[in-house]
């Protein structure tokens, strides 16, 4: 691994990593670039796409993407033609995944697992939670300041609840990924600070990191100096972008 890959880590990786959190506040791009970025330090990368919840943001429509990086993915069932227009249902590959990445004493195994929003996305991860839990997991809570219903930190916490309870498993940590699509600036991130952290204190977690289009720091050309005023800051590409966009 060399030094500028190693830099693009935003945390250490735990062998497994579930992503998690309200609908559309950016799960799959946040997951998308994890797996990525794992690949890129050397790691043997699987992505498990586990969200059966919504049918048009989903990491299965990556695949080319993931498998030329060196990515494996795991999709949910149906899920192999490459389209979104059906109804799939998880498959048993994560159960394995999880335990060979448990398994692998070098800790250069990792599964990150993009699970669907809510309650009802958690409930499909339930099945796995015992395989899931079977070593030193993360469950990593996604937010994002501007996103509808949850702009209250206390809605965003309560959420939270409703997926750990429906999930069998607990967060360890808040990421923060606020953005408003195309029009995100630097300004909008640093301006959710704040948001995140009372996020992350209400629900007494550590906060993971906080993520920062790499686009917009292009776009603004301010260089090295970008993620200065981001704690934790994590400079990801926007890979997910909306039919209609």
């Amino acid at each position: 691994m060399t030094a500028d890959q190693a830099a693009r880590l935003p945390f250490p990786f735990a062998p497994v990593t579930v992503v998690t959190g309200h609908y559309g506040v950016g799960k799959t791009n946040f997951a998308l670039n994890l797996a990525l970025d794992a690949a890129a330090a050397g790691y043997r990368a699987t992505l498990a796409d586990m969200d059966v919840v919504n049918p048009y943001f989903r990491s299965n429509e990556y695949r080319d993407l993931l498998e030329e990086a060196g990515v494996r993915l795991i999709v949910p069932v149906f899920g192999h033609a490459g389209t979104s227009l059906d109804v799939p249902s998880v498959t048993g590959e994560l159960a394995v995944a999880a335990a060979e990445a448990y398994r692998d004493e070098t800790g250069r195994t990792v599964v990150i697992v993009d699970a669907g929003g809510d309650d009802v996305g958690a409930t499909a991860l339930a099945r796995f939670a015992p395989a899931l839990a079977a070593g030193p997991y993360a469950m990593l809570y996604v937010v994002n300041a501007f996103r509808n219903l949850t702009q209250e930190p206390a809605d965003a916490v309560a959420v939270l609840r409703e997926i750990e309870a429906k999930s069998h498993l607990a967060a360890t940590a808040v990421v923060g990924n606020s953005h408003l699509q195309g029009e995100t600036a630097l300004g909008h991130i640093v301006e959710s600070v704040p948001y995140t952290q009372a996020v992350a204190s209400m629900a007494g977690l550590p906060i993971a990191c906080i993520t920062a289009p790499i686009q917009a720091i292009q776009r603004e050309n301010t260089g090295p100096c970008a993620l200065d005023d981001i704690p934790n800051g994590y400079a990801v590409n926007v890979y997910v972008k909306p039919p209609w966009s």
